[in-house]
């Protein structure tokens, strides 16, 4: 079932700034986003009765997660949840704003339902956390997946500029979604194991950089044909070469 998104903020300019770039990583198939954000009178502050409406108007879209920034935004949209009309799905997140909106975008645009693209919001910090270093009972750290045997692979080398960064992760990340297909990543000079390829937050904490060598493994049905894809995107540099 298609996953739409709710942003609430205390600041509009705030919402419509992160939800820009946001939608900018979903690529051509992004999530229906409706911003609920700010007051009547363009203040800064939340308002139930907006957010409900946008809650309502997200539903016509199929599931909903709700993004929020501070903490009375998660009381006004605990509030708007009883003044809504929709019966439709309703996850709230408590993932980081920026990223974790990021993260529901692109997770929504490869087609996860709410509870997928809510899990992926509540790791959105590990890219941080994995390059500034371990901190002791991280929130939201998840171990890696276990390294399992696969049914195909193939090995590139990255050349963007900036390596697997978020435009290039998000495009990898819809490519991967579009197949039958689980696919993971492994980066050759890394002992950290493989990721899995659906999982934007799993993929930027790779820290894949100009010049590495990764493993693209594949199993399931489309699993040719999604490797296939997916090398000639490393190859052709996510269009950034």
């Amino acid at each position: 079932m298609t996953t739409a998104i709710v942003v609430v903020s205390h600041s509009r300019p705030l919402a419509e700034a992160a939800v820009e770039l946001a939608l900018q990583m979903g690529g051509a198939t992004a999530p229906a986003v409706l911003v609920a954000a700010g007051t009547a009178d363009s203040g800064i502050g939340t308002d139930a009765t907006a957010i409900a409406a946008a809650i309502d108007e997200a539903a016509e879209a199929g599931e909903v997660l709700v993004v929020m920034d501070l903490g009375s935004a998660i009381l006004s949209t605990e509030l708007a949840l009883e003044l809504r009309t929709s019966r439709a799905p309703v996850l709230l997140s408590a993932g980081p704003f920026v990223e974790g909106l990021i993260a529901a975008v692109v997770t929504a645009a490869a087609g996860a339902d709410v509870a997928a693209v809510r899990a992926e919001t509540l790791r959105a910090l590990r890219p941080k956390q994995e390059q500034l270093g371990p901190e002791p009972e991280a929130p939201g750290d998840t171990p890696a997946a276990p390294a399992r045997a696969e049914a195909s692979s193939f090995e590139a080398v990255v050349r963007n500029p900036s390596g697997l960064h978020a435009r290039p992760a998000a495009q990898f990340v819809t490519t991967a979604g579009g197949f039958d297909a689980e696919i993971r990543v492994a980066r050759l000079d890394s002992d950290a194991a493989p990721v899995d390829a659906a999982s934007i937050i799993e993929l930027m904490a790779l820290g894949v950089r100009q010049g590495d060598r990764i493993r693209v493994s594949a199993e399931g049905a489309e699993a040719d044909a999604a490797l296939a894809a997916l090398r000639e995107q490393i190859e052709e540099g996510f269009g950034e070469l």
